[in-house]
């Protein structure tokens, strides 16, 4: 983690998460161009707010399925990816294909990886839930086999295998939630790389905009008319049972998850609460 001098008030507390970071240019045939919504839908109305702006940047195409079997691939350097917390790895396979991957934890220039039923237990391979031994922390882990990987893709993020009982793998999610996956998914073995993201100090206002994210207005701030929580002389209290939104709705504690998801079977133990 880099520390910067306060040579300006800006500059006073800020950090960066460093690492051996490569300095070639990301390869052009892996990138492409999203059009920016900035938290609109699909009839233009801003559905998320606090969005919007941001530094041009370039998606990074990256293999979250991983499936070229039994071919080794070596790591030509680990990049910077705008898109997300974690740092992704140029690979060159035997065949001449390069592909973006999520780099593990430990993966550097010129390690090897491979994908495989039979490949072994080594930082970066990728294989089948129901061969890795229990305790082993894996990333990119497949909810429905030859999908892709959806479970901890982000920095620093690892689930743990607890055991393997009939045609699911049990796994312990970041959250605390112990669930069943199909043992016939494939998933990465390591923790998601660039995992001291969560300790960044962003230092000025001008880091989020640079990232996308508009400035916030608290409730309390507003007229009574535009908000719950607005009005009053001086810093006035709240005013209402229950924390609401700008638009009167209830939060802070309701539960959204639906009563009769079909998931729900396949959860073994929640995940913890604050309270």
């Amino acid at each position: 983690m880099k520390k910067y001098k306060p040579t300006s008030p800006g500059r006073r507390g800020m950090t960066k998460a460093t690492a051996d970071l490569s300095k070639e240019k990301p390869a052009k045939a892996l990138l492409k161009h999203l059009k920016k919504r900035a938290g609109r839908n699909s009839k233009g109305r801003i559905t998320t707010r606090h969005k919007g702006g941001g530094h041009k940047k370039q998606y990074r195409i990256v293999d979250f399925k991983q499936k070229k079997f039994d071919v080794w691939g070596r790591v030509e350097g680990i990049e910077y990816d705008p898109y997300r917390s974690a740092h992704i790895a140029k690979v060159i396979y035997e065949d001449g294909e390069r592909r973006y991957i999520l780099a593990s934890d430990e993966l550097r220039k010129g390690s090897k990886i491979i994908t495989s039923e039979k490949a072994e237990f080594k930082e970066g391979n990728r294989t089948k839930l129901e061969r890795i031994p229990v305790g082993t922390f894996v990333h990119n882990v497949e909810l429905t086999p030859k999908k892709g990987g959806q479970l901890a893709r982000s920095a620093g993020s690892a689930v743990q295998v607890l055991g393997n009982e009939g045609k699911y793998a049990q796994l312990k999610i970041p959250s605390g939630e112990v669930r069943k996956v199909l043992k016939s998914g494939y998933a990465t073995i390591g923790k998601v790389s660039n995992s001291e993201h969560n300790l960044e100090v962003l230092g000025k206002a001008g880091r989020s905009r640079w990232r996308g994210i508009r400035p916030t207005v608290r409730g309390s701030a507003m007229n009574a008319v535009d908000h719950p929580y607005g009005g009053g002389e001086g810093r006035a209290q709240r005013g209402t049972k229950r924390p609401k939104t700008k638009w009167g709705k209830v939060t802070g504690g309701r539960k959204t998850r639906k009563k009769k998801k079909w998931s729900n079977t396949l959860i073994i133990k929640r995940r913890k609460t604050k309270r």
